[in-house]
């Protein structure tokens, strides 16, 4: 089923656990190595990179595919994806082969073919979606527009 409510997203992060990252980087310039780093240390989740060319970020072993990481940890319950849309069909029916729950199409993952096929074999689908800003919204970090709710300014402390 595709969230396209806030309602349907917050109640999927609130039954998550286990978050699989396939395309998690170790640069930390990078928005997945980022958002790895954020859910990580939330506690609230059990966050691990799949990227082949990785053995480890900030000590959490790395995966090279999503079925190396079932064999181990069992079915995610969210695969969140950072890869180019070209590449997601892959990670669509990997995902579907160890029985994930869900897919989480990061901000400009978008492939049409992709998003129907995971719907199709009943995963929940978020689109175009980045999984921290809605973690940290839903807990109160962000505001509802998705910014920081604190004060910005550019002036120094008086």
């Amino acid at each position: 089923m595709i969230l396209a409510t806030v309602a349907q997203r917050q109640a999927l992060l609130e039954r998550a656990h286990s978050i699989a990252m396939v395309g998690a980087s170790s640069n930390p310039l990078r928005p997945s190595f980022t958002v790895f780093s954020y859910l990580r240390t939330k506690g609230r989740y059990s966050v691990v990179p799949i990227n082949p060319t990785l053995q480890a970020i900030d000590g959490i072993a790395a995966f090279a595919s999503l079925r190396d990481y079932a064999a181990v940890h069992g079915a995610p319950d969210i695969v969140d994806v950072f890869r180019k849309p070209s590449e997601v069909l892959a990670v669509v029916d990997e995902a579907i082969a160890v029985g994930a729950k869900a897919i989480w199409f990061q901000y400009g993952v978008i492939n049409d073919e992709a998003i129907a096929r995971a719907d199709a074999a009943g995963l929940d689908v978020v689109i175009d979606k980045c999984l921290k800003v809605e973690s940290a919204r839903f807990d109160g970090g962000l505001a509802t527009s998705g910014l920081n709710s604190g004060v910005i300014t550019s002036r120094r402390k008086q």
